[in-house]
């Protein structure tokens, strides 16, 4: 699951979290994972047709996949926004902390869908994964169709002008030729440090996109980006 993950981001996005912090939180095991891998600690093989979908075979990601793990940083994700959020003097409400851990913990769900038999339940044993990254059409409808639900509930749950509306269609837009680029464009495999620091990149130049969407058109700046 790649592009997938963020239609949490945008489904869930209602208060005033802001939508970079939601971004961050979708793939906040990721990043463990990708810093993880790149410190040597978690285990990562690129090999090019692994499956259909995806030449990533992580077969040690127990700090970051597991299902423990993805418990417990969830819980840690909801912590430290609400800690952040007093540090900063922001308005807050214990709803906050719930909804930006459900956004860490809907990463696992989605990869127990996507991912073949790789994510442990607890330390590196146990392991599911409903395999759909084998299927490559199926699994990259199932992208697209999270996705524009995702932006769909967006748009009809915030009120925003119009040219933040054009702005996030056209993110979607670019979502999903990234998608069709990483399902279906052939590349030479990377190794596993070059394919962690990608992720690092990538993803953290979504946030930052994300951040200045939600900026366009919006007015004078409130100190209360709580929910």
């Amino acid at each position: 699951m790649f592009v997938g993950h963020y239609s949490v981001a945008f489904a869930v996005r209602t208060g005033k979290i802001p939508l970079w912090v939601l971004f961050v939180a979708v793939q906040f095991l990721d990043y463990i994972w990708a810093t993880l891998v790149l410190l040597g600690i978690e285990k990562l093989r690129v090999i090019k047709g692994f499956t259909a979908g995806s030449m990533l075979d992580s077969y040690f990601h127990p700090y970051s996949h597991s299902l423990i793990a993805a418990v417990l940083w969830s819980g840690a994700a909801g912590l430290c926004y609400k800690l952040l959020c007093r540090w900063r003097g922001y308005g807050y409400t214990k709803s906050a902390a719930l909804i930006v851990g459900v956004a860490v913990f809907s990463h696992w769900i989605l990869d127990l869908i996507a991912h073949p038999r790789d994510l442990p339940i607890y330390d590196n044993t146990a392991k599911v994964g409903f395999g759909l990254w084998n299927y490559r059409d199926p699994e990259f409808a199932l992208e697209i169709a999270l996705l524009a639900l995702g932006i769909a509930l967006y748009l009809a749950r915030n009120a925003i002008p119009a040219i933040r509306k054009g702005a996030v269609i056209a993110f979607g837009i670019a979502l999903v030729v990234i998608q069709i680029g990483d399902t279906y464009v052939p590349r030479t495999a990377l190794s596993d440090k070059a394919t962690a620091l990608g992720v690092w990149i990538f993803y953290t130049l979504f946030v930052l996109i994300a951040l200045f969407v939600e900026r366009i058109g919006a007015g004078p700046q409130t100190n209360t980006p709580g929910s």
